[in-house]
């Protein structure tokens, strides 16, 4: 049989295609292949020192000599493979000695608290320094940048000076870290993301910085951010208004729960209202390549040993149920929520590494060996899980090359 249609139907439908695929390319490039931190950890602008990094390991590292039971005990009290804990727990340790934080924010919102404003200068000038020193000492994470205040108009003219101002200090020795980027809190319009796509514009004249090279992530902690007043997700357009420099969206558990009416004490990470909102995110996010992250847990683990192990087994089951729903970063608050940070995270990579190796190799060979049809779309999401397994240090290239990550069933 003959096909009827000729090569200028083909043009026609091009044709009338061209803006929709133009338009696909442009806000939907798909994932980057930058790294994505497991975490965001947050420290108050007047405690942040260029040793904050080296320190918060430190802690980090005698919380587990201090606190930690045997390792089938913490297995157990973590809910984790005892097996997998056990292959773990040195990695945890050895990442808690070479790069405890991934990413970093210096907080000058909620963390900083009252501020006159020729003191915020000072501290905004003297934290961008403490970059700068980080950076020349080798103790600056891989991702690290400024919380600034909110572009509401009571806090917008602080928000802009201090960034002013902290940018300044970091380059006042040098050029910016790599892995520079702002986080805008508190975001309610579509117009403060275009507002402070312009700040960036013009901090880089400034600056005498390349166009584009100041990125930043907005925090999702209003409402308006998920549902605008006519009933559209304002999330989406935001992911699209600011030129190519949005990063991530950063669910803010907290100020969003109270928002929207949760009392304070069913305010969590996995409250119904906080699952609607991160599963819009990622509806929002999805091709773009914007990252999410989860929000944090405000139980710490301080106090005796039953009170950080009770901490300890609250933050590795949030861990793991955001990992579990894609979202593959959150924050952390306190030093001691780095071990189960860790802990959490490789178990997860490493209970699945060994099924996604096997469907990685039946896919293109002998497919379904497993019992598993894989989609390409699914080939492509067992590579970024591998990707990132290694990218967080949960197991070593020589492991994944030698096969030697056994299956693990929770």
């Amino acid at each position: 049989m003959k096909a009827r249609l000729d090569h200028t139907v083909l043009a026609e439908v091009d044709g009338m295609l061209a803006g929709a695929d133009a338009d696909a390319a442009r806000m939907y490039p798909g994932d980057q292949d930058a790294r994505q931190p497991v975490h965001t950890v947050y420290v108050p602008a007047h405690t942040y020192t260029a040793d904050a990094v080296r320190s918060w390991g430190a802690a980090a590292l005698a919380a587990l000599a201090d606190h930690a039971p045997g390792t089938d005990e913490l297995a157990r009290l973590l809910d984790l493979p005892p097996a997998v804990v056990a292959a773990s727990l040195p990695l945890v340790r050895d990442k808690l000695a070479r790069e405890p934080i991934e990413d970093l924010r210096v907080d000058f919102e909620d963390g900083l608290g009252p501020c006159s404003g020729d003191d915020e200068d000072a501290l905004a000038a003297a934290a961008g320094a403490a970059v700068r020193r980080a950076v020349e000492q080798g103790t600056c994470p891989p991702s690290i940048g400024p919380r600034v205040k909110s572009f509401e108009a009571a806090t917008r003219a602080r928000g802009i000076r201090t960034l002013d101002l902290f940018l300044g200090g970091v380059l006042a020795g040098g050029p910016l870290p790599d892995g520079f980027v702002v986080t805008l809190p508190k975001v309610t319009a579509v117009a403060q993301v275009e507002a402070m796509d312009r700040l960036c514009e013009r901090l880089e004249d400034a600056y005498a910085l390349p166009r584009g090279r100041l990125r930043f992530e907005v925090q999702v902690e209003t409402p308006q951010v998920i549902l605008a007043a006519d009933g559209t997700a304002t999330v989406a357009r935001i992911v699209h208004a600011a030129s190519g420099r949005l990063s991530g969206l950063h669910y803010g558990t907290y100020d969003y729960s109270a928002a929207c009416g949760i009392a304070a004490g069913y305010q969590s990470l996995e409250h119904p209202v906080a699952d609607h909102a991160r599963a819009v995110m990622q509806l929002a996010a999805a091709g773009t390549g914007v990252s999410i992250s989860d929000g944090s847990t405000n139980v710490v683990p301080v106090g005796d040993s039953a009170a950080v192990r009770s901490a300890w087994a609250l933050h590795a089951r949030l861990v793991r149920r955001s990992l579990e729903r894609g979202f593959y970063q959150g924050w952390d608050l306190h030093p001691a929520q780095l071990p189960t940070r860790y802990l959490a995270t490789y178990a997860f990579f490493r209970a699945g590494m060994a099924d996604a190796s096997a469907r990685l190799r039946d896919y293109g060979g002998e497919g379904g060996v497993r019992g598993v049809q894989d989609e390409p779309a699914t080939v492509h999401a067992l590579a970024g899980f591998v990707r990132r397994g290694l990218d967080c240090g949960a197991f070593t290239e020589d492991e994944l090359e030698a096969g030697s990550l056994r299956e693990v069933v929770w």
